[in-house]
């Protein structure tokens, strides 16, 4: 058998990979997600689309935030949510072609 050389990333990394993955995979973080990978969003505008009360949707923006995927941005009283790191979009694709998007 010919020896390969395999390009692994560091059990470290995996780790993090880990952690942000158990955060993602929650019903109303992926739906959150969903929205603020087409527009900003208030934690009104989330929790409602989830059917939460707005302290629990407040409590998942902060997971996802804690782990760098969403930024905030006050404008007057209100906060803006958005994705903030480019690579979500890429496994919400994963997501949507496995289990489908409604139209």
């Amino acid at each position: 058998m010919a020896s390969k050389t395999l390009k692994l990333t560091s059990l470290d990394e995996l780790g993090n990979a880990a952690e942000c993955l158990r955060t993602i995979a929650h019903p109303h973080r992926l739906r959150m997600i969903q929205m603020l990978l087409q527009s900003e969003y208030t934690v009104g505008d989330l929790a409602e689309a989830c059917e939460i009360p707005s302290p629990m949707a407040s409590e998942h923006l902060r997971l996802m935030q804690r782990c760098g995927m969403l930024t905030s941005e006050k404008d007057g009283r209100r906060v803006f949510y958005k994705v903030c790191d480019p690579h979500i979009a890429d496994l919400l694709k994963c997501v949507e072609g496995r289990y489908g998007v409604q139209k």
